[in-house]
C-alpha cells in the first residue's frame, strides 16, 4: 500500500474526530460521562485503523467477505462460553486471525489500566487455550494481535510511584509512566508469545485532530510491523491453500 502513512494519519485522526462527535452526543464538549466512561465506550473509534487493516489482508488475498468486523465476531473460549473479537478472519472454515483494538484517554489512566491489562491477559489465554483443545477444529494456529492507543497526556506520561509493602517489583516499572508501562506490556504480550504481534502508538488530542499526529515509542510495537506480521501470515495462506 503505498499510501500506507497517509492512511494510518486518517485513521488516527478518525479516532479524535469520532471522539469528538461521540462527546456532543453525550451531552456537550467538555463534558464526559460518569466514571469517565467516554474514555472507554465507542467502539466506532478505532474503525479506521481496523478498515485499513482490512484493506490490506484484501491486497494480500484474502477474501473481504471472509473479513469479519461487528457481526459474527464471536468466537468460542475455554474458561468462558464465547468472546467477542473486533476483527475475525475466517476463510474456507479455517480461523486465519483474530484482532482486538483498545484505547484509552484520560483522566483515569491506573484504573483503566490494570483492567486493558487484565482484559488482553485473559483474552488471549482464553481463545489459545480453546485453540489447543480443538474448538477451532482443523485450524492451525491462529495470529492473534493486539492493538493499543493510548491518549499522550500529562498524566498517562507522568512517572507513577508503585506500593511494595511485602516485595519488590521488577526494576523496569520503577519511576514509570502509563505510557511506559503499556510499551512494556505489549513488548510481553508478544516475547511470552500470548500475542503474534502488538501495536503501541501515542496521539494527543490537539495534533491528532488536526493532522492525525501519532508516535510510536518501540521500533517493535510500530503499526508497519504490526500488519507486515499479519499480512505475512495472510499472503502465505493465499498462496499455498
Amino acid at each position: 500500500m503505498k499510501d500506507f502513512d497517509e492512511k494510518a494519519a486518517e485513521a488516527a485522526r478518525h479516532f479524535w474526530l469520532t471522539r469528538e462527535r461521540q462527546g456532543q452526543r453525550q451531552g456537550g464538549a467538555g463534558k464526559r460521562d460518569r466514571g469517565a466512561r467516554s474514555a472507554v465506550t465507542g467502539g466506532a473509534q478505532l474503525d479506521g485503523f481496523a478498515h485499513l487493516i482490512s484493506e490490506l489482508l484484501v491486497e494480500s488475498g484474502i477474501p473481504n467477505s471472509t473479513i469479519y468486523r461487528k457481526k459474527n465476531v464471536i468466537l468460542p473460549g475455554f474458561f468462558r462460553p464465547t468472546k467477542e473479537w473486533d476483527l475475525v478472519v475466517v476463510v474456507d472454515g479455517l480461523l486465519l486471525a483474530t484482532l482486538e483494538f483498545k484505547s484509552q484517554v484520560g483522566p483515569s489512566f491506573g484504573n483503566n489500566y490494570n483492567n486493558r491489562t487484565e482484559e488482553a491477559l485473559g483474552s488471549a489465554t482464553d481463545l489459545l487455550t480453546a485453540y489447543r483443545e480443538g474448538a477451532f477444529k482443523v485450524s492451525p494456529k491462529p495470529w492473534l494481535g493486539y492493538f493499543m492507543l493510548l491518549e499522550e497526556a500529562t498524566k498517562s506520561m507522568k512517572p507513577v510511584k508503585v506500593e511494595e509493602p511485602h516485595f519488590r517489583v521488577f526494576d523496569e516499572f520503577r519511576e514509570t509512566s502509563y505510557a511506559k508501562r503499556y510499551d512494556l506490556f505489549c513488548l510481553k504480550l508478544v516475547r511470552e508469545r500470548l500475542y503474534d504481534a502488538a501495536c503501541f502508538m501515542l496521539s494527543d488530542k490537539e495534533g491528532g485532530l488536526s493532522r492525525g499526529k501519532f508516535r510510536e515509542p518501540s521500533p517493535e510495537l510500530t503499526l508497519r510491523r504490526f500488519v507486515e506480521s499479519l499480512t505475512a501470515k495472510a499472503i502465505a495462506y493465499s498462496k499455498f491453500k
